[in-house]
């Protein structure tokens, strides 16, 4: 089970490597429609009968499903993709470590959940290890220079994605793969406009090169099935608080996979950034005390 979920990080760590390698190849708005339309047809060929088995829980709550995955699913990689044609794969990695503190952020203000000091510390951590990526190392920066644009489109994703996971909570009463599989559908169905929007106004709007079909390949089978089907399993196997701990690897390979397949530089405010990003990740992971 350890292997699947590491696994499951390294594929979704794959996914800021492969944000860098579809620039030039492969359009935004594009990679997103053919990402979910692949997903969707495979998992649809192996859920679809359960995903109908479930219409009487899914029909009442169709509009909110719809909106949920365009957020978690639509808004969030589009945002990722355009965000890698002006950040590095560092950055976008260390970045997603974020979401964690997000998350616990959003269940605070949408359910009240109690929390402690130490997860509070946690979350400042991470949040100041943000700053050093967006400020390049150098917070006072922030003062009189723009923040890196693609850094900000990566932070806003993240605070989609966020969004997605608490809301996550009231999801209808279904097993994971069928869900996921109509979230998926659902996906491809709200990335059609946009899709064809890039393709109408867009100048130069070319269909993929080889380079951009094998890109949306590896991110259709790697970080958008396998990773969601192992990462489902572990959860079945430990349980949601233990297999998401394997989830914080994700920062530390997308900064090893862009040094080495990549060739980008890792200055001393990443190792700051990642170190900071990954103990407040601990810190606010740590369960708050029960009552007597």
């Amino acid at each position: 089970m350890t292997a699947l979920l590491v696994l499951t990080a390294l594929f979704w760590a794959g996914n800021a490597i492969a944000g860098q390698l579809a620039v030039g190849h492969v359009h935004p708005f594009q990679l997103v429609l053919l990402r979910w339309i692949m997903v969707a047809g495979v998992l649809w060929m192996i859920y679809g009968r359960e995903v109908r088995s479930y219409w009487p829980v899914i029909r009442p709550r169709l509009g909110a499903l719809v909106l949920l995955s365009f957020i978690g699913f639509t808004a969030f990689n589009t945002l990722f993709y355009i965000a890698s044609e002006s950040t590095t794969a560092v950055n976008i990695g260390i970045l997603q470590g974020a979401m964690p503190g997000l998350v616990l952020i959003g269940t605070v203000l949408a359910y009240r959940t109690r929390v402690t000091g130490v997860q509070v510390a946690g979350v400042v951590l991470t949040m100041i290890g943000v700053v050093l990526i967006a400020a390049r190392g150098n917070p006072a920066s922030l003062l009189h220079e723009a923040v890196n644009p693609g850094d900000a489109l990566m932070l806003i994703a993240c605070l989609f994605y966020a969004g997605y996971t608490v809301a996550l909570r009231n999801r209808p009463a279904m097993p994971g793969a069928p869900f996921f599989t109509l979230l998926a559908v659902f996906a491809a169905l709200t990335s059609l406009p946009f899709a064809i929007g890039e393709a109408v106004l867009m100048e130069g709007y070319a269909l993929p090169t080889l380079q951009g079909w094998l890109v949306t390949l590896y991110i259709a089978i790697f970080p958008s099935c396998l990773s969601q089907l192992f990462f489902l399993r572990g959860v079945d196997a430990i349980g949601p608080g233990r297999a998401g701990v394997y989830i914080n690897l994700v920062p530390v390979f997308a900064a090893f996979l862009a040094i080495v397949l990549l060739g980008q530089d890792f200055a001393w405010y990443h190792g700051a950034a990642l170190a900071l990003v990954l103990a407040g990740v601990w810190l606010a992971q740590r369960p708050a005390p029960q009552k007597v």
